[in-house]
């Protein structure tokens, strides 16, 4: 703790927060990615289809 001289409480809680901050971002996306998976699979199965496959064929 002294390497880090007299603010060592501040920049290790900015460090923490950081981690808390990012941490609760990609837990943001990762659930939203989750909740687009399940939309677009219910999609599919009442049958819609993807513009993708049909300029394919």
């Amino acid at each position: 703790m002294s390497a880090l001289g007299p603010h060592a409480g501040f920049i290790l809680a900015s460090y923490a927060a950081v981690v808390l901050v990012l941490g609760g971002l990609i837990a943001a996306v990762l659930r939203d990615h989750a909740a687009q998976k399940r939309a677009l699979a219910a999609l599919e199965q009442r049958g819609a289809g993807r513009r993708s496959d049909r300029a394919a064929s």
